[in-house]
């Protein structure tokens, strides 16, 4: 999806796209590549200035518009996508810094010409000085670092380091010698744009153009949400012309895009083009946020858009081949604006880190209802919530894997309709994404945990839309009430992410079914009551239609369940043997050999989420390294491995949020929930193995829970090490990052087969 979700910024998008295509073809774009890199404004300039595309942003009251940092984000994305030219980047990059500034002196003269159409930049550098004279104003020396838009502004707002602290000036320079504010032009990374230097040489600057009340956090928050903003028009393009390419070029005889591996690599394109836009939406509507709030969006733009963006266009000239290395293919353009872009926002490791100490003081916050939102609806559940305080703790509390099961507190909750509040009623309470999250910030606020069926979270949803009354009234409120526990028993030995493989056999008797095969990688057999099983009920038939869906009783005669010991040392699977199983009639959901598409809705149905939990390499681990004065590692080298476990979190639940979003306004959730998918496992894979790398010694020493024969979530601060060493557990449940990298090639990008 494009960074807007709302109709009005889908239609903005719209409108500057075409214009764009309009005004300023890539084709005269490339005629004129020596004047734009001095300075000079392309022919588009005035058409984009009549648009107001340059003053979207400003106050009504100077000439503006009076939108927000979200609506000029989505008019970058969309400039970026066309390559537009020129000084519009650096311009409201600027503008938008000054506009938050406190009014006084000439700041509002200087907004009004930017409204006109000026041109400006923002310079900064640690060479820059500033001291007070003796009239009241400043003197400014230094030389600044290389800045976009600085040869051909007429207006630079410079930040200069003064005995105090940090000032802010604006300044009209000059490319003639001699004077006191020379700018120097360099060789633009980007041909499409301008790059220089300021030099400063006792400079005089008076009182009135000194710029007050500029905060720290907005500046960041402007500078990396509109580069994180272009940066995903960039990847955008990218992508496209990548599977475009892909799909038409042709190699022994097949398009490319048949490929595997060329397939892996468009679906990665495509993953991080997902989270480059997520992370400049976040920043964007992180304008209204608190400053702690801005610092989190802000860093993490920094820290995670900006590098993957380069990573994109290098990916693209990759699947392009030779072609896309030549001067003549636009890639290297793009290529160069991806460079161009990460080196504005400056140094990894200092979003990074910036990243990880806002993380320590603050959480960024994904909630889209408003804490006093639907007032009747929280009244209710607070009701509930207290009285189930009140009764007696008669169920066994979840262990591990394994919910709670039973008592009178569970029973209150599904009378309620609060286990599952977005089933159907009776079971539920028809929940849309609003009032599930109403309902999950009641419980936070009452300090419950908001129960869960875990696998029956997956079958009831089968069952309420295949399974006959019968079955619903025999399972869904049981389940609910924790009274029953479910497993799966899908995969099998020779039929893992080919689900459609497998060799469980269900042969026909008199009254029901006989199942004979084996099942693996069961999380929960061995606490199951009932399981729900795929088996193969006509062996002539396609492999994908031969298959039937049945409810196992796990105590029946002839179910073996076998723990599994895992790498970590420990048992959280099973593998299942069912020999001659029977299975009555009424437990066989749907009619024979319908089981693969009532397999494909469960394995659908997934609960709303609300953030981004992760199983293995959570950040807390990080933090509890933080908060051990015993370890060896540098603090800032942890703090740095913190921000980018954080980033990865925050991106996961930014694409969490948009997906949600999305869905309440009936829009195509596209490639969102494949994306999430596989961005869940790689950040779980990520963020474990960040975390090894600041373990030093403490990482030759490895300690399972419960001596080795414990499940590890009943631990809640578990060894680092058996954490990495239970990865599989994710890296595989679910089909693993390559099989869902197929998924996204061939169902979302279309390639060839």
């Amino acid at each position: 999806m494009p960074l807007a979700l709302s109709d009005e910024h889908r239609d903005l998008a719209g409108s500057v796209a075409a214009w764009s295509r309009r005004a300023a073809p890539v084709e005269t774009t490339r005629a004129h590549l020596a004047g734009l890199g001095a300075g000079e404004r392309p022919a588009s300039w005035p058409g984009l200035v009549q648009q107001g595309l340059h003053a979207l942003h400003l106050p009504e009251e100077h000439g503006g518009a009076g939108a927000g940092l979200e609506e000029l984000a989505v008019v970058a994305e969309q400039l970026a996508t066309e390559l537009h030219p020129g000084p519009w980047l650096p311009t409201v990059t600027t503008s938008a810094v000054l506009g938050a500034a406190t009014a006084q002196g000439s700041l509002p003269r200087l907004l009004e010409e930017l409204a006109e159409g000026a041109t400006a930049a923002l310079v900064a550098g640690p060479g820059l000085r500033a001291r007070a004279d003796e009239t009241g104003g400043w003197v400014l020396d230094g030389t600044s670092a290389p800045a976009l838009g600085v040869p051909g502004a007429d207006l630079l707002l410079v930040r200069a380091l003064a005995e105090d602290g940090e000032r802010w000036f604006t300044v009209r320079a000059d490319t003639r010698a001699g004077t006191t504010a020379l700018v120097h032009r360099d060789d633009p990374t980007d041909l499409t744009r301008s790059v220089g230097r300021l030099e400063l040489s006792a400079h005089r600057v008076p009182a009135a153009d000194e710029v007050t009340g500029v905060d720290a956090a907005r500046v960041d928050l402007v500078v990396t949400t509109l580069l994180a903003a272009e940066a995903s028009g960039v990847a955008r393009w990218c992508l496209d012309t990548a599977v475009d390419h892909v799909r038409t070029r042709k190699q022994f005889d097949r398009p490319i895009g048949s490929f595997q591996a060329v397939q892996h690599k468009a679906a990665m394109m495509l993953v991080r083009a997902e989270i480059i836009c997520a992370a400049a939406w976040d920043a964007a509507r992180a304008e209204h946020h608190d400053a702690d709030q801005q610092r989190l969006a802000a860093a993490q733009a920094g820290a995670s858009a900006l590098p993957a963006v380069v990573d994109t266009a290098v990916e693209c000239i990759s699947l392009l081949g030779g072609i896309g290395f030549t001067w003549e293919h636009d890639a290297h353009l793009y290529w160069r604006r991806a460079v161009s872009l990460a080196s504005a926002g400056g140094e990894q490791a200092r979003w990074e880190t910036a990243l990880g100490e806002a993380a320590l003081g603050a959480t960024r916050d994904f909630s889209f209802v408003d804490p006093d939102a639907m007032p009747e609806l929280r009244a209710e559940v607070a009701g509930i919530l207290a009285e189930v305080a009140e009764l007696a703790e008669d169920g066994r509390p979840a262990l591990g894997w394994a919910p709670a099961r039973g008592g009178a507190r569970q029973a209150r909750l599904a009378e309620a309709g609060l286990v599952a509040p977005h089933y159907p009623r009776p079971w539920g309470r028809d929940a849309g994404p609003q009032e599930q999250a109403v309902i999950a910030h009641e419980f936070a606020r009452a300090g419950q945990a908001a129960p869960s069926t875990v696998i029956g979270e997956w079958v009831l949803p089968t069952l309420l839309v295949h399974g006959t009354a019968e079955q619903q009234q025999r399972f869904a409120e049981p389940t609910l009430r924790g009274e029953i526990f479910w497993c799966q028993l899908f995969s099998e030995p020779g039929a893992g992410s080919d689900l459609a493989g497998l060799s469980t056999r269900a042969r026909k008797v008199e009254g029901g079914w006989v199942l004979s095969g084996q099942k693996v990688w069961n999380s929960m057999a061995h606490e199951a009551d009932w399981g729900v099983c795929l088996a193969r009920t006509d062996t002539e038939a396609p492999k994908h239609e031969g298959i039937s869906y049945f409810l196992v009783d796990m105590r029946s005669a002839g179910v073996d369940v076998r723990p599994l010991r895992q790498a970590t040392g420990m048992s959280e699977f099973n593998e299942v043997f069912l020999d001659d199983v029977f299975v009555p009639d009424e437990c066989l959901v749907a009619a024979p050999g319908e089981g693969w598409r009532l397999a494909v809705t469960t394995l659908a149905n997934e609960r709303l989420s609300m953030g981004a939990h992760l199983s293995h390499g959570s950040s807390d681990r990080v933090r509890d390294l933080l908060a051990d004065p015993a370890h060896p590692a540098p603090r800032a080298e942890v703090v740095r491995v913190l921000g980018r476990c954080v980033g990865r979190e925050m991106s996961l639940s930014a694409l969490n949020l948009r997906s949600v979003l999305a869905r309440i306004s009936q829009l195509d959730l596209g490639a969102e929930i494949s994306v999430q998918k596989v961005f869940n496992a790689v950040a779980q894979r990520d963020n474990s193995r960040d975390l090894l790398t600041v373990l030093g010694p403490r990482g030759l020493v490895a300690v399972p829970p419960d001596g080795g024969h414990g499940d590890p979530s009943t631990d809640s601060r578990i060894d680092p090490v058996i954490d990495h060493l239970g990865l599989p557990s994710v890296l595989f449940g679910g089909g693993t990052i390559e099989i869902q990298l197929n998924v996204i090639a061939r169902r979302v990008l279309r390639l060839p087969r």
